[in-house]
């Protein structure tokens, strides 16, 4: 197993999951979402961590719902951004 496959974003897994449930984006097309994700990244800091179960036993609830209010936030920026410069092509 090499060094880079052992440590993770906590937020890639916060923002794929928000896209996810967003009915709107049903038929969106990988592409387009995979650009959501990359806009929406990149308004957050990162968060690393080596095993899940660290980030979820060691996280507090209040530092969780802000990290999430966060993504929520980052994610309606990425969804903007990326559908207004798909619809001026």
């Amino acid at each position: 197993m090499s060094f880079d496959s052992q440590i993770s974003n906590f937020y890639e897994k916060l923002v794929v999951d928000e896209l996810g449930h967003r009915s709107e984006l049903a038929d969106v097309g990988d592409d387009m979402l995979i650009d959501m994700a990359c806009v929406a990244l990149n308004q957050l800091p990162a968060r690393y961590y080596r095993y899940s179960v660290d980030m979820a036993f060691y996280l507090p609830a209040s530092e969780m719902q802000k990290m999430e209010d966060d993504v929520t936030k980052a994610v309606e920026y990425a969804i903007s951004f990326v559908q207004s410069r798909s619809s001026r092509s």
